[in-house]
């Protein structure tokens, strides 16, 4: 009897999930309810599966509003109905305009208006589809109104929003948060009312006891409703079935293109690689997986046609047919890749491929997916929730609460004595307790798309976010529960390096001789590049410059393609945070020490050392170890990616993996030992194919940066960097050999560009500097360069403010007068010729040349106006030292200081802050020392207490000097910020000689 349930998936107005709703059903003894969010359907699909479990039979409409006001209530009478509810719905949300006061001609959908609603309308006419609603309140006014002789119309309409009168609380401030004003403002036409509960049914019949009419309609209404949805471990897949039309068409397709494949990727077919391709194919087919690898292959020849870079990764890269259909570069038969993680007989959802694409090359693949295979709705980008946080909910309740914003502040951060808070502060904590992990809003999911048998609006509304892409209203577990399998098609900055690397080389050395970078098995092969990895020499290359990378890499002295591939995946917080990093590098360096391993393990895992490295280990360990099927593995390894780790099928197949150990005379301390090490992984871990798709991206750019690394870190600036801020790349470029200019209007451009070794910074890195002026500069300049600095002011006409900035910058130095000069000279002018950009364009205005001093600019002044504007000196940030270093040690010099306490100083460039086990403070630092090398320090909780950082600059640090296997490292005991000297731009007393010019500068810290 209850038409129109709201779960709080009506955003900001309901206060139940889904589940809490299903149980208030079977509280009160009902065995059918509908759920009908507002203007929304995300609760959906979710709401049929749990229904069954519980058997309750379940209905699910929409109620169509707009803003707060209720204009009906629809129901799908089955999944047809669903999906026309459903286009009706999308249409609205696409198109951004009001619902029509009256529904449209549903053919398998039921409209209901409320009784108010229906009189407001003054509706007379009902077709044989639609009901007139009818609460509580309405049976007093529903006998003296016309609608009295529609009894075959009349149905019950009982809202249920809340279940206390705390949820109603909730929903009040939801409300006020959504409308943005204050609770005690907020206006009742934007509130839900108070009796949105689920009312007993002994109740609802007492109150209706003169009117069962209307419970028996009610009853006919919810007995012809009826949807249902595939949710079985068995259930088929969802996606598109057939690219060309037929199963048989499809599977001769991706035949002939692993033929063509085979002869492109291998020089010699061995029995291996035939056993292993036919294998693959067999399994490809009967798990009826065909059209998912033709779909990818559609994408990945739209890119290559287009020369988009691109990297195929995921468990998709365990496969052979992947490779030869050049979704991967990842040669699985090289690495003896797990077949089984990639698929297997009991696998019933397609392996993942994770696709990235520099992240304008993106967009347009995107919208070749939805014109190639959504012309008939059946492409939808994938949706995702943002729930309420602490911090996030506090703000938005405090704010409707009128709390002041500084005392919102301290709530947020945490910073107030719960017994000093008054009764709003209060107030504002326990509903943000309670709404922690409620939806909010509706987003998209990082990369995700659909491409669905039906027309993708059968399983959920859609809307147009800002990317202008249809996109579902629910997230990827529920996606999958249902059958519908995400293709992920991601942005990566890596790849846009790589791709402008190479047209930067071809513009600033034509005659270089590039290597097929698509083609990595000689880069694994280049000594040159592999001992550049030893020395973890690899600033800007994807996925191997942080300082624990570096670290990593130095410590096992990774020299090779397959000791990468491990590195990239040790290195994951989960074989970290378990101890296993520390064991393999101990197995790695020292083979005895591989005997000391589980004779099991080391037997299923010989290429790791008997250490679970990867995702198919715990495949490998729950099947051989433990004696579980694939299938059950498989749930396993999923269920420690963190997606389903509270179901009841993962819960079931933990206790089996330990009653089989233990039944087999496993000890029960090396079963818990080894489920220790299986659980740590908890989401973290890589698949091993995963893992050698970014070991091929890092050898590509390793490649660039090994022989051409100035072109490199210029395409890395361009793409906005890497771990680190711009001024390391710049930095890095010196050390190569590169001449750094500051920017300039005669020689430079919007981007970072380079002619020869000379690298002139972009006018993109000026703080401030607007985008109109950058335009204006090099439209101008294709003119001529310009030759004074009246050529350039009548050319480009600008702001002071604007020629502030690029004169202090230094970058109208070409026009041969030192900025003192050309600012006194831009300031007079400023004030006395009139400004007309149109007049100026016609005719020239004589302007008197006059005789100045000559001015002197100090490397300090120059310094100082880089830090405001660019964010760093191009000069050696030492000379900024208010005081010199009282200790010459450099990084070079540690060795020779093993175990003893020493002093040297270290301009910070990124800190890792982080927690030990017992939860307290500590930090990892990364410096440059006075050669520009890298120092690293560790400050242990007790000295990260007592010696907190202060922002970016120089440090003095005294610490011990240790060593663990030949990596060193500081272990910090005191730290001192050291002061900079007066900026001298503002401090006339200062009468510092000018430094001599420093050709060496770096810069840095990891962006914040």
């Amino acid at each position: 009897m209850y038409l129109n349930c709201h779960s709080y998936y009506s955003l900001r107005y309901g206060t139940l999930s889904e589940v809490e709703l299903l149980n208030l059903a079977i509280e009160h003894k009902q065995d059918c309810i509908a759920l009908t969010d507002i203007n929304n359907t995300s609760a959906g699909l979710n709401f049929v599966r749990r229904a069954k479990e519980k058997n309750i039979k379940p209905i699910l409409g929409i109620d169509f509003r707009n803003g707060n006001q209720q204009c009906y209530v629809s129901l799908a009478r089955n999944n047809e109905g669903y999906l026309e509810l459903n286009n009706f719905l999308s249409k609205h949300l696409h198109d951004k305009t009001p619902i029509a006061d009256k529904a449209p001609h549903f053919k398998n959908a039921y409209t209901i208006y409320a009784f108010e609603r229906a009189m407001e309308l003054d509706k007379i006419t009902f077709s044989e589809n639609e009901f007139i609603g009818i609460g509580p309140k309405d049976l007093n006014r529903l006998r003296f109104s016309k609608y009295s002789a529609y009894k075959d119309k009349l149905v019950l309409l009982l809202p249920v929003s809340f279940n206390s009168k705390r949820d109603f609380s909730t929903h009040r401030l939801l409300r006020a948060i959504d409308t943005n004003t204050l609770l005690s403002k907020l206006p009742l036409e934007e509130q839900g009312s108070p009796d949105e509960y689920m009312l007993p049914p002994e109740k609802v019949k007492e109150v209706f006891v003169e009117h069962p009419y209307i419970l028996k309609n009610t009853e006919v209404l919810l007995k012809a409703c009826s949807i249902d949805f595939d949710f079985s471990p068995k259930r088929p897949s969802q996606n598109l079935k057939t690219v060309l039309g037929s199963s048989y068409a499809d599977f001769k397709k991706l035949k002939k293109l692993c033929d063509k494949g085979l002869s492109e990727r291998y020089e010699e077919l061995t029995p291996t690689i035939v056993e292993r391709l036919e294998k693959e194919l067999s399994l490809i087919r009967k798990q009826d997986f065909v059209a998912f690898f033709l779909i990818n292959w559609k994408i990945i020849e739209y890119a290559r046609s287009k020369n988009y870079f691109y990297v195929g990764r995921g468990s998709g890269a365990n496969s052979i047919v992947a490779y030869l259909l050049r979704i991967t570069d990842v040669d699985p038969i090289e690495l003896d890749l797990y077949f089984e993680r990639f698929m297997n007989e009991y696998r019933l959802n397609p392996p993942d491929f994770d696709i990235d694409f520099s992240t304008w090359d993106r967009e347009d693949v995107t919208r070749f997916i939805f014109e190639e295979f959504g012309q008939n709705g059946q492409a939808a980008l994938l949706g995702s929730y943002v729930t309420f946080q602490h911090s996030g909910a506090v703000r938005e309740l405090g704010k409707v609460f009128g709390i002041p914003k500084h005392e919102i502040d301290k709530l947020s951060a945490g910073n107030y004595s719960l017994q000093n808070l008054d009764n709003l502060s209060r107030l504002t904590l326990k509903y943000a307790a309670i709404l922690h992990e409620h939806p909010n809003y509706l987003s998209i999911h990082a990369g995700g798309i659909l491409i669905s048998d039906r027309p993708i609006h059968y399983f959920s509304a859609t809307y147009l976010p800002p990317k202008d892409f249809p996109t579902v209203q629910f997230d990827m577990h529920i996606a999958e529960d249902v059958g519908l399998f995400k293709f992920d098609i991601l942005g990566q900055r890596g790849l846009g390096k790589i791709k402008d690397a190479i047209e930067i080389v071809k513009t600033n050395q034509p005659e270089a001789k590039l290597l097929d970078i698509h083609n990595p098995k000689p880069l694994f092969k280049d000594a040159n590049i592999n001992a550049m990895i030893a020395r973890a020499e690899c600033i800007g290359c994807f996925y191997v410059e942080s300082p624990a990378m570096r670290m990593l890499l130095k410590k096992l002295g990774v020299d090779n393609y397959l000791l990468l591939v491990a590195a990239s995946s040790i290195i994951r917080p989960g074989v970290a945070k378990s101890g296993m990093m520390r064991e393999y590098i101990l197995r790695h360096r020292n083979p005895q020490r591989r005997n000391e391993g589980h004779p099991v393990l080391q037997k299923i895992m010989p290429d790791t050392y008997g250490i679970m490295v990867y995702q198919e280990d715990v495949i490998k360990v729950a099947h051989h170890y433990a004696k579980l099927n694939l299938g059950e593995a498989d749930v396993l390894r999923r269920g420690m990616s963190g997606k389903y780790r509270s179901r009841k099928e993962f819960k079931a197949v933990k206790k089996k993996f330990r009653d089989n150990c233990i039944s087999a005379g496993e000890p029960e301390a090396i079963v818990d030992e080894v489920w220790r090490q299986i659980e740590s992984f908890a989401g973290y871990a890589f698949a091993k194919g995963h893992s050698a798709s970014y070991a091929v991206e890092s050898y590509q750019s390793l490649y660039l940066k090994c022989y051409f690394p100035l072109e490199y870190m210029v395409a890395t600036l361009n793409n906005g960097g890497g771990f680190y801020r711009a001024e390391t790349y710049i930095h890095e470029a010196r050390l190569n050999g590169a001449k750094i200019e500051a920017p300039c209007i005669n020689y430079g451009f919007i981007e970072t560009s380079i002619k020869g070794k000379t690298i002139y910074l972009g006018f993109q890195h000026i703080d401030s500097l607007e985008q109109k002026t950058m335009l204006k500069i090099i439209n101008a300049r294709v003119q001529g360069l310009f030759k004074s600095y009246d050529d350039f002011i009548e050319r480009v006409p600008l702001s002071i403010e604007q020629l502030d900035l690029l004169i202090r910058i230094d970058a109208l130095r070409s026009l041969g007068k030192d900025k003192r000069s050309l600012l006194w000279e831009a300031y007079y002018k400023e004030n006395t010729i009139p400004k007309n950009e149109l007049q100026q364009s016609f005719f020239r205005i004589s302007m008197h040349d006059y005789i100045l001093p000559k001015f002197s600019v100090t490397d300090l002044e120059n310094a100082f106006d880089q830090l405001e504007l660019i964010g760093f000196p191009l000069y050696d940030p030492f000379i900024l030292l208010e005081n010199e270093p009282d200790s010459k040690l450099v990084t070079a010099d540690l060795k020779n200081h093993l175990d003893k306490v020493i002093t040297i100083y270290g301009y910070l460039v990124t800190l890792k802050n982080t927690r030990t086990s017992k939860g307290d403070r500590m930090f990892f630092g990364t410096f440059l020392d006075r050669e520009g090398q890298w120092l690293d320090t560790v400050h242990f909780p007790p000295i990260a207490k007592k010696y907190p950082f202060h922002g970016r600059g120089i440090y003095k640090l005294t610490g011990k000097v240790v060593t663990e296997f030949d990596f060193i490292t500081l272990e910090v005991i005191a730290i001192q910020r050291m002061a900079y000297v007066p900026d001298p731009r503002f401090d006339a007393t200062y009468n510092r000689k000018e430094n001599s010019k420093h050709p060496s500068s770096f810069i840095l810290l990891d962006k914040e």
